[in-house]
């Protein structure tokens, strides 16, 4: 048996190392198998079942919700934490997902679609924020884009970045989300987007408070759309200014990303880097118990208190 088992983590290591090699994570050796599987781990929490109702949003209820001049057109999904009541201003922490149609060799899955995100549920434990999933669209603003935003081979993302504004001033209005306490999040493609559009104009950039962007980071590596180079990207930074960001990743790819904005962003004060403590390309870490959730618990509630003091 013991010799089993042997071989099974030996052929599991194999294919993980086939899958960093493949999407461009960072390989270090470890020993002790310092990066698991989450196949290996249990979760401690899981995303509300039904996943999504039907109805009008409420206090522990997930939906669909649209923008006031398309109401037949493109959804983003809304969840009301357990204790919301609209008498109080709630933060809201706004999520983008990854590119559809991956799938990798350790079971590892993104539809790209916001109702399949995991980071604000498993970061919030359900309570006390606003959980806005919202996602990318076509060039003419009609459907859902399941990979990056707009249309190839151009990739703009005006009619996205539209939406994405109606649709959290909209969250703000009608559910008393808090608009100076806004915290975007991604994976992924999410992830690079966190700064690629939420820092792509000043007006964009104004919406936020912090980031959170989860494995992959804005100029790190170049990707389909024609502004990801290196220049773009350091451009974009500059509107960063000195809001914080929790930066984190599977196994050791934060590395790259540290040893990137050290060379231009001398400054990483209010800048974390943290590992999800798993070696998967997926966002469902957030509903295991490690201490990269921990830390980002902590930091979430230190940017909510700040706000509470203002």
């Amino acid at each position: 048996m013991c010799r089993q088992v042997e071989a099974c983590r030996f052929f599991q290591t194999l294919i993980t190392l086939s899958v960093l090699l493949l999407t461009g994570t960072p390989v270090v050796a470890q020993q002790n198998s310092e990066f698991r599987l989450l196949s290996e781990s249990q979760p401690d929490l899981q995303r509300p079942e039904p996943f999504l109702q039907s109805g009008p949003a409420a206090a522990g209820r997930r939906v669909r919700i649209r923008a006031a001049d398309d109401p037949s057109g493109p959804a983003a999904v809304l969840y009301l934490p357990d204790n919301w009541n609209p008498e109080k201003r709630w933060p809201v922490l706004v999520e983008l997902p990854g590119n559809g149609g991956f799938r990798n060799a350790l079971g590892d899955v993104c539809t790209g679609m916001p109702e399949d995100c995991s980071l604000g549920y498993g970061l919030t434990d359900g309570r006390d924020w606003i959980w806005l999933s919202l996602p990318f669209l076509n060039a003419d603003g009609s459907s859902i884009a399941a990979t990056w935003w707009g249309d190839p081979p151009e990739y703009r993302p005006a009619a996205t970045l539209r939406f994405w504004q109606q649709i959290l001033q909209q969250v703000c209005s009608r559910y008393s989300g808090d608009s100076a306490c806004v915290v975007l999040s991604g994976f992924s493609r999410g992830a690079i987007a966190c700064n690629a559009l939420g820092l792509h104009d000043d007006q964009i950039s104004a919406l936020w408070t912090a980031f959170l962007p989860c494995s992959h980071y804005d100029g790190v590596r170049r990707w389909p759309f024609p502004d990801s180079d290196p220049e773009s990207a350091i451009t974009r930074l500059q509107r960063l200014q000195d809001r914080p960001q929790f930066i984190c990743g599977e196994g050791s790819q934060t590395e790259s990303t540290r040893r990137w904005l050290m060379q231009h962003k001398p400054d990483l004060a209010g800048i974390e880097f943290h590992s999800t403590s798993f070696v998967n390309h997926s966002d469902r870490w957030v509903l295991h118990d490690v201490p990269a959730r921990a830390a980002a618990r902590v930091w979430l509630q230190q940017i909510r208190e700040t706000r509470l003091k203002q």
